[in-house]
């Protein structure tokens, strides 16, 4: 074992000793050691820009950075091998089948998530990276109930999602303190496989989540560059593209861009994340109170501008602007509904070519021919980035714009309910993905669902009935819900429902809402682990 490093989990098998291998782990030390400071001080600043928002302030682009903005003269890398077209990107957790299903898709790229589609049981992160190290050399074919699962010759371009910087891995320690998810997750990814993928034509490539200042897109930097030294590998030939996800990182496009244009990738506007992050940012805006979930589309003000702005932003860098995610899933036995589903997704891939974006993500292989066939419709080239949108002029208060038409209604309520519901219990019996009326949801909606309860009950909101949404009235609705949602949602656990509606019954009440619910239920993945460990500090 490397000096310092303790890991608290266990996974039987193989898996473990491959990934977790002494020099494996002498490179996470490494790491740890080097630049987990830096990340606990950028955590702390996230703190102190928070109680500044609370106190009133409002958020802008950083005065100190005017210069990188009106700089014409910098670009971003050139694509990577495998990057030049992406017009579609299929997204999914690390689980073998999903992971060959995607790669098999016929989509340009595959993100292998992490993070918000993955429940992070240790078992889960560790043969999740033995999977996409299996996946890299052509060694993952399986056969599952009868059927067998055989990587195509040419599968999609292989892009790797790490966990968020506020994010522990408590099962493995340096020198008595947890490791960093994020740092943990992309290390055991890079170490085992970067110098394998440029072998075989493609490259170490990454999406970063949940970045809220320039300064992290600049700890993401050293890291890579640091990283690229340590394996002996050429600076530069590591690419990631950064989601939009959060209030502040809209302010800070051009910035996180400018730290990492030697390893840019691009943009994308992680579109869920960033309604959950424009209502928890505003938790002490009472303007900011928002609908019901479903009226807070693409089209409302502040997400029409943080999309426009992305556009402009990332082909002025010369570099890709990607669209999100449709969540919708085949409806099987059901023609009318699917070809409604459908048509959804056709629409939003339209609204996204024609906006001037560079590809779009999907959650189901059987999308793939839909958005596949807008992109080659208005894209006849690999991008974009001609599309300059130059006459586009957003404003912080564009970007803060609160007008959202709707009203909160009882179903809004209670599809938020189900929603957190399903989701919390899945993710506490390991299982970070799940349909929900024919929706493939992950954390983000959850997230959203959870803020909304909390922001209707702290501003003694009422629905369009006149009812007033109390925190008695949210006990009632989890009362009543909590069986239908084992209904909705199969194989759930009642003792993991039980907990879920308790957590939320209890998020409700808090004058602020927590900030993130993975944080809050990791303790419940103890179970699963079968040891105890260590949290972090913060």
């Amino acid at each position: 074992m490397a000096k310092g490093v303790k890991v608290l989990g266990k996974v039987n098998g193989t898996a473990q000793d491959l990934v977790l291998s002494e020099p494996a782990l002498e490179f996470l030390a490494a790491l740890h050691r080097t630049f987990d400071a830096t990340r606990q001080s950028l955590l702390l600043a996230r703190n102190t820009t928070q109680l500044r928002l609370d106190a009133g302030a409002q958020l802008d682009f950083p005065p100190e950075t005017a210069h990188i903005r009106a700089e014409p003269s910098w670009h971003c890398a050139p694509p990577a091998p495998g990057l030049e077209d992406r017009r579609v990107e299929i997204t999914g957790p690390t689980d073998r089948k999903m992971v060959v299903n995607a790669l098999n898709s016929g989509a340009k790229t595959f993100m292998a998530d992490f993070e918000d589609s993955n429940s992070p049981t240790f078992l889960n992160m560790v043969n999740g990276q033995l999977n996409l190290y299996d996946a890299i050399r052509r060694q993952v074919d399986f056969e599952q109930g009868g059927k067998s699962y055989k990587l195509v010759p040419k599968p999609a371009v292989l892009i790797v999602r790490p966990r968020g910087w506020h994010l522990d891995e408590p099962r493995l320690t340096v020198d008595n303190h947890p490791m960093s998810g994020s740092l943990f997750d992309f290390a055991l990814y890079f170490f085992h496989n970067a110098h394998e993928l440029v072998k075989r034509g493609t490259g170490p490539y990454f999406y970063l989540p949940k970045l809220e200042h320039y300064l992290e897109a600049r700890l993401w930097n050293d890291v890579f560059l640091f990283s690229q030294s340590y394996i002996h590998m050429a600076h530069n030939t590591i690419r990631a593209t950064v989601l939009i996800e959060t209030l502040p990182a809209a302010f800070h496009m051009e910035e996180i861009l400018f730290e990492l244009r030697n390893h840019s990738a691009g943009l994308n506007c992680g579109r869920w994340d960033y309604i959950f992050s424009f209502i928890k940012k505003r938790r002490a805006d009472a303007t900011a109170v928002m609908p019901d979930r479903k009226d807070v589309t693409m089209e409302v003000g502040f997400m029409d501008a943080y999309v426009r702005l992305l556009i402009q932003t990332c082909h002025k860098r010369k570099v890709a602007a990607m669209g999100g995610m449709s969540a919708q899933i085949p409806i099987k036995g059901d023609d009318k509904a699917n070809e409604v589903a459908m048509g959804k997704v056709r629409a939003d891939k339209l609204r996204e070519v024609t906006a001037g974006h560079d590809g779009t993500w999907i959650a189901h292989p059987l999308i793939n021919k839909i958005a596949t066939d807008i992109f080659n419709e208005h894209m006849l080239g690999p991008n974009q980035y001609h599309v300059r949108r130059d006459e586009v002029k957003v404003t912080a208060a564009d970007l803060l714009d609160t007008k959202v038409k709707g009203q909160i209604t009882e179903d809004g309520v209670k599809s938020n309910l189900s929603a957190a519901l399903a989701y919390c219990a899945a993710w506490i019996a390991g299982n970070g993905c799940i349909p929900l009326n024919y929706l493939m949801e992950d954390a983000a909606t959850a997230e959203i669902a959870r803020l909304q309860l909390w922001q209707w009950v702290h501003y003694n909101c009422s629905l369009d009935s006149g009812h007033p949404i109390t925190a008695s009235y949210i006990d009632s609705l989890v009362k009543q819900l909590s069986p239908h949602v084992k209904t909705i949602v199969p194989g759930l656990q009642s003792d993991h429902v039980h907990i879920a509606g308790e957590y939320l019954k209890a998020q409700i009440r808090k004058d602020w809402a927590s900030d993130f619910l993975t944080t809050d239920l990791m303790p419940y993945l103890e179970r699963l682990d079968g040891t105890k460990w260590i949290k972090s500090a913060l």
